[in-house]
């Protein structure tokens, strides 16, 4: 029996199917033939879509983080030109021949 590989499913895709089963236009077993996953991992995906509904309508709580991640990542952008331009700076110099030698 050959096992399939594992497959990473996307949240879109994962909200996609959860919605369907909440519809419970079809069964479980039908959706899981349609979107080719187990009964069980549906199930899951329902569950963690009903409990954290709410989540989606608290106001602001991503904004704080992703501002501060974004000067975060800034502030390395910077560093790491620095880094290279000294790098480059200094890998010039071993070419040359220097005075000192």
């Amino acid at each position: 029996m050959t096992r399939r590989p594992r497959r990473n499913h996307g949240a879109a895709f994962k909200a996609k199917v959860a919605l369907e089963a909440i519809k419970e236009e079809q069964t479980l077993v039908e959706l899981a033939e349609r979107f080719q996953v187990h009964p069980n991992q549906i199930s899951r995906w329902k569950k963690q879509l009903l409990e954290h509904a709410g989540e989606v309508f608290e106001g602001g709580a991503g904004k704080p983080e992703d501002e501060a991640s974004v000067d975060d990542l800034q502030r390395k952008i910077g560093e790491l030109t620095m880094e290279n331009d000294f790098l480059e700076k200094a890998l010039g110099r071993i070419g040359q021949k220097s005075a000192k030698r």
